[in-house]
């Protein structure tokens, strides 16, 4: 008999004209994990925000263990056991506090702390946080100095301590590498034996296949699909979430025009290969591996924020000197980074002055903006990438996460350049966004060189004309995306190849 931790039953959400949630009946199981899909602006981060006590639903109910649940703010949700990780890393640490602190900060108001806190107790018991989640990291260091894969894991280590009975994940293996998705498999596996009812969102498939008990699909505010008869239908799961069959994309490849982008002999690390390597105008080139395989070194290094080991970098014959993104963006390359919320997001900002913030003095007389042509600009790129809005003239923090990305990357987009750089453009981003701002690339790729660093293959395999793999540092191998062997390119993403050689050349197959 199936044991229902939470009833969700008629839940409705507007946000003025705007009905966001309608009428949705969800039941959430214990010991089960339930995955939710839903395109970009389908609703699934507002029913979220309700659960965890953000925003108040217009009408409906939720029961939790048969009794009424409504949180007016997250701490009540806290209390009552229902936790969520947020997609936003940030959303789920404190920087500025050490590991210990970020792992214990929920529990420092229990009376076994008392008035003064013990800072051996402390870190005692944060060690054995960290131990359930397989985190090696000296509990003493300081989260701003942990990169974004590590912030993940105590953000979800920190929601593991709060002993939870409903666990909300929000996209939890986006910027972790599949060891450390497996950590966290294997976390979830004794949340599952301890009956705690898990909301899994993702569009992962190696994920949904790995964890999911069943499959529930959101479309335009509505449950469109619930999914539990095993074997579970990710196709139908699919079509159920963006309204149609899910085709395969087929990517035609173009001719190449001349080199716009150049490396000679150039090392990331010295124990690295040579790199020799050149970009052409017109393609689109895909760079994969594994998370801390070199790929987002590789973007920093072209956006003047970091220098290779050894060797010489040219764009368009003339060797890159800049120092910093504020001369790689004069000479021609424009980045949209990897973490919006910390790299690129202005949140205080609209969608408009988010799309145009790098570029306002070509949108001003003298010192004077031009408002309407701003606009004008804002609307045209809105409606070109497929940004699902009221307006331009939106927070940009009222949007989902999928079309936040598409402003990101829509902003560098907006006036021409040499190289685009796009370091894991589709993070946290549904199928349908992805193929829309894949299919926008793609389009407007003529007069430039596009790299594109992402760490799933599929995700290369639908925009690429070229895919690069990278392994520790080095490449390891380039295939061109036609009748491509997928086997050799997993086996060269797992490292089961040599990087021993002192040089790797590639200039297109």
């Amino acid at each position: 008999m199936k044991k229902i931790t939470c009833k969700i039953r008629k839940i409705e959400k507007s946000f003025g004209s705007n009905k966001v949630l309608k009428s949705i009946d969800l039941d959430l199981e214990a010991g089960k994990v339930a995955v939710l899909m839903g395109a970009n602006g389908a609703g699934k981060s507002t029913l979220v925000k309700i659960l965890c006590g953000v925003h108040q639903a217009d009408s409906g109910s939720i029961e939790l263990f048969d009794q009424a649940f409504k949180p007016q703010k997250p701490v009540d949700a806290f209390k009552e056991g229902v936790v969520t990780v947020h997609q936003s890393i940030n959303d789920g640490v404190v920087p500025d506090l050490d590991v210990a602190s970020n792992l214990m900060l929920d529990r420092l108001t229990e009376k076994e702390f008392g008035l003064f806190i013990n800072q051996k107790v402390l870190k005692i018991n944060a060690k054995a946080i960290a131990e359930t989640m397989g985190i090696s990291i000296n509990v003493e260091t300081p989260v701003s100095e942990l990169g974004v894969a590590d912030r993940q894991l105590i953000a979800i280590a920190r929601a593991m301590a709060r002993k939870p009975k409903v666990l909300i994940l929000d996209e939890p293996t986006s910027s972790l590498s599949s060891a450390e998705a497996d950590q966290l498999f294997t976390v979830l596996e004794k949340l599952r034996k301890m009956n705690v009812a898990i909301l899994y969102i993702s569009h992962r498939m190696s994920d949904i296949r790995r964890i999911a008990d069943n499959i529930i699909t959101m479309r335009d505010g509505k449950i469109s699909g619930q999914f539990s008869e095993k074997p579970l239908d990710y196709e139908a799961a699919v079509t159920a979430m963006i309204g149609h069959k899910m085709t395969e994309v087929d990517v035609e490849t173009v001719s190449k025009g001349e080199i716009i982008l150049e490396f000679k002999n150039v090392k990331l690390e010295p124990e690295s290969s040579n790199i020799n390597l050149t970009i052409n105008k017109n393609e689109v080139v895909a760079i994969t591996g594994l998370l801390g395989s070199g790929k987002s070194q590789l973007a920093s290094i072209l956006y003047g924020i970091s220098k290779p080991s050894q060797g010489s970098i040219f764009l368009n014959g003339k060797r890159l000197e800049n120092t910093s993104p504020q001369e790689a963006i004069k000479d021609g390359i424009h980045m949209s980074p990897k973490d919006r919320a910390s790299n690129a997001i202005f949140q205080s900002f609209n969608i408009e002055s988010n799309l145009t913030v790098p570029f306002t003095k070509n949108y001003s007389w003298l010192s004077f903006l031009r408002f309407k042509l701003l606009a004008e600009v804002a609307k045209t790129k809105i409606k070109d990438i497929g940004i699902v809005c009221q307006s331009e003239f939106d927070n940009i923090e009222t949007l989902s996460g999928g079309n936040q990305q598409k402003v990101i990357v829509g902003r560098w987009l907006l006036q021409s350049c040499k190289l685009l750089i796009l370091d894991e453009p589709f993070q946290g981003v549904d199928i349908k966004a992805r193929r829309d701002i894949g299919k926008y690339i793609r389009e407007s790729a003529g007069e430039r060189a596009t790299l594109v660093f992402v760490s799933e293959l599929d995700e290369a395999l639908e925009i690429a004309d070229r895919v690069l793999v990278m392994h520790e540092k080095s490449f390891v191998g380039e295939h061109q995306n036609k009748n491509i062997d997928l086997e050799k390119i997993l086996i060269e993403i797992s490292g089961q190849v040599s990087t021993n050689s002192k040089n790797w050349n590639a200039n297109g197959i």
